[in-house]
């Protein structure tokens, strides 16, 4: 067990060290399982990705891969999987894992977060159940994290064309970012990005709070609308969007039609009937086989984009916390929610556990209790379908409506004890901070 009152004392580069020799004990002891138990420790997807890798390297497409339904770079990226080690994978994306805790801590120490609290914070991600696992099994998800959270880096120094690039490629390589977009758009407010200078960050303060008015959405939205062509915002989406069809487009000339269905458009239609932690499961279960329109399919995203609509034109000025909730609620609202998925949010959650009122002994425990009791209360119907072969569809869907519920309750609770803070200060605000300095 992972001694916590020691670990209070430990500065961020032993908290870093310890983490990369506790992620290689795991990989280590993963291959040991691998080899003489009857689970495995690698997730089924580590072995997709490298089947494709090795595809790739012999000059074959990684797509004859069955069910390979990601960019050729992640492909790409796994070769030396045949060459050197077929862990060579995990320690690529453990390292990713490692980078994510680092790129949480350099955007709280640049917000001027206290190093104790924000060592808790950083805590919160290279100790989390879910995320060194994630890594150490083979999940490339840390590297999507990663990208994310470079790409807010980007922003906060003012290099817009290296956010635009990281974005594009991100929105290629794993298509769910593309939520983002309105967002950065939004926070790439004249205000906020003046032609002048790079932006000004907000820094964190004890009890600072900006009082949220339901004018907020409709102010949002009037800005975005009425200065919508600016530069910067034109630079962002031209960059970004150059990016994305120029490795999608050399992605198509590679592999053709067979990368364009299986990269992108399965992810738009995609029906699982598998057991998931997804409100959808049954549904799509009961009427696999049936011919179902295009359009049927993607009606099913009309929830999430609503969803999606609100929190952004609510939150998008407090950034982080914006891609926070945009990305609860995604999951949430998704056809497909796999454990895997949980990492999208979780390496977001550091970046505004500081701005946060709620207290760890009541709420927060609240919200620990729900969402694992939902998840251990639909993970034990989900071992009696699959382990023991009893009919409990119904008992599992029934559970899946609960685990929904457990995440919209606790996203409802986060939002009501968040102290929303604009990500970067407005033009009055650097006004009234030099004037106020003059005095």
């Amino acid at each position: 067990m992972i001694n916590l009152s020691a670990m209070r004392s430990l500065d961020f580069t032993s908290l870093l060290l310890f983490s990369a020799i506790f992620r290689v004990i795991l990989i280590i002891y993963g291959e040991w399982q691998d080899a003489h138990m009857e689970v495995n420790y690698t997730d089924v997807d580590y072995l997709v990705f490298s089947d494709a890798a090795s595809l790739m390297a012999s000059g074959d497409s990684p797509y004859k891969r069955t069910t390979y339904r990601y960019s050729p770079l992640l492909a790409f990226l796994l070769i030396p999987n045949s060459l050197i080690h077929r862990s060579w994978g995990k320690f690529i994306f453990s390292a990713s894992d490692l980078l994510v805790g680092y790129f949480i801590h350099f955007i709280l120490q640049q917000r001027k977060v206290p190093r104790k609290l924000c060592n808790y914070c950083v805590m919160t991600w290279l100790f989390n159940p879910f995320t060194f696992t994630i890594g150490t099994r083979g999940n490339c998800e840390p590297v999507v994290c990663a990208m994310i959270l470079w790409i807010i880096i980007c922003l906060m120094k003012g290099n817009l064309l290296q956010s635009a690039f990281w974005y594009g490629l991100i929105v290629h390589f794993r298509i769910y970012p593309i939520i983002y977009a309105i967002p950065i758009v939004l926070v790439l407010d004249p205000n906020f990005f003046p032609s002048d200078r790079k932006p000004i960050l907000k820094n964190w303060t004890a009890a600072q709070a900006e009082r949220l008015n339901d004018g907020n959405c409709l102010c949002s939205l009037h800005n975005l609308l009425k200065c919508i062509f600016t530069r910067k915002r034109l630079m962002f989406g031209l960059v970004s969007a150059a990016v994305f069809f120029l490795f999608t487009g050399l992605s198509y000339y590679l592999y053709g039609w067979e990368f364009l269905h299986e990269a992108l458009l399965y992810h738009l239609t995609r029906t699982d009937p598998r057991h998931n932690f997804s409100i959808y499961f049954y549904h799509i279960y009961l009427h696999y086989g049936y011919d179902i329109s295009v359009v049927e399919k993607l009606i099913s995203f009309l929830p999430q984009f609503m969803v999606q609509l609100v929190l952004i034109f609510c939150f998008a000025k407090d950034l982080p916390f914006c891609l926070f909730a945009q990305t609860v609620a995604f999951v949430a609202f998704n056809k497909v929610i796999t454990a895997q998925y949980f990492v999208w949010f979780f390496c977001l959650l550091p970046l505004i556990l500081p701005w946060s009122k709620m207290k760890l002994k009541w709420d927060g425990m609240l919200c620990i209790l729900s969402w694992m009791g939902a998840q251990v209360h639909w993970l034990m119907w989900g071992y009696l379908l699959e382990f023991k072969g009893k009919n409990v569809f119904l008992e599992l869907w029934v559970a899946s409506l609960v685990f929904h519920a457990a995440n919209v309750f606790i996203l409802t609770l986060v939002i009501r004890h968040h102290r929303f803070s604009s990500f970067f200060l407005g033009l009055e605000d650097v006004k009234s901070k030099n004037v106020a300095k003059l005095e």
